[in-house]
């Protein structure tokens, strides 16, 4: 979908989804599609983040509940260390706190696995021209969202976390620490209690940590939280 009029290259694209059948057959679908070049497939973000690096796909179609690391972090992480590859969400969610995590990640594209495939394509050719690929339901909620409030700011954290985690992984520690359950953290930050387990598995790789206690003793302790005073 690059080159000059009537020599149009085929965009270059890597599948992320972590179920095999649902991965196989997207990669499927996407061989039948004209103007689309499948050139790797990942079992979850870890996987699409290393793709991405070692393929330089033009777009990755992202599913948003895997293993390891989940669709938005992948995201998050493909959009800053290769902000030439676009990202287009193929997910079975369209729910807001799917959806408006995934869009702040960088995901210019936003589509349901319901999605027919003269709808792949257009999404992957308006991404590749700098428009957003959003399906009529995604556009739907985020007219939806205009009319409303805005949400609650994001929970302010230490401005370089420790031991490697990162931005969304410090939030989710502080709110541990303030004694938040794995549901009302999800309310805080809009996003699912998936992806926030998800984020608490990673942290406590990071930090060695074995549960909620030590993870609030170290929050203390790294000075993310301060003792209540009084």
């Amino acid at each position: 979908m690059t080159g000059t009029e009537g020599e149009r290259k085929p965009a270059r694209v890597v599948v992320a989804d972590d179920q095999t059948v649902v991965r196989e057959g997207i990669v499927m679908l996407l061989g039948l599609l004209p103007g689309i070049e499948v050139i790797g497939a990942a079992g979850d973000g870890e996987e699409a983040v290393r793709l991405v690096g070692e393929l330089a796909p033009d777009v990755v179609l992202m599913d948003l509940r895997m293993p390891r690391c989940d669709g938005v972090e992948a995201t998050r992480r493909i959009r800053e260390r290769y902000p030439g590859t676009q990202v287009v969400v193929l997910t079975t969610y369209a729910d807001d706190e799917s959806l408006f995590p995934a869009l702040r990640a960088g995901a210019r594209g936003y589509l349901t696995k319901d999605a027919g495939g003269e709808e792949i394509v257009r999404a992957v050719e308006s991404v590749l021209s700098g428009e957003a690929g959003l399906s009529p339901s995604v556009q739907r909620r985020l007219l939806e969202r205009l009319s409303q409030p805005e949400p609650q700011a994001p929970v302010a954290v230490a401005p370089a976390p420790p031991d490697g985690l990162t931005t969304r992984e410090t939030e989710v520690l502080v709110l541990i620490a303030e004694g938040l359950s794995n549901q009302e953290i999800a309310h805080r930050l809009h996003v699912s209690t998936a992806t926030v387990k998800t984020h608490i598995n990673n942290l406590f790789a990071k930090t060695g940590l074995k549960d909620r206690a030590q993870a609030v003793r170290y929050a203390y302790g790294k000075g993310l939280v301060r003792p209540p005073t009084g």
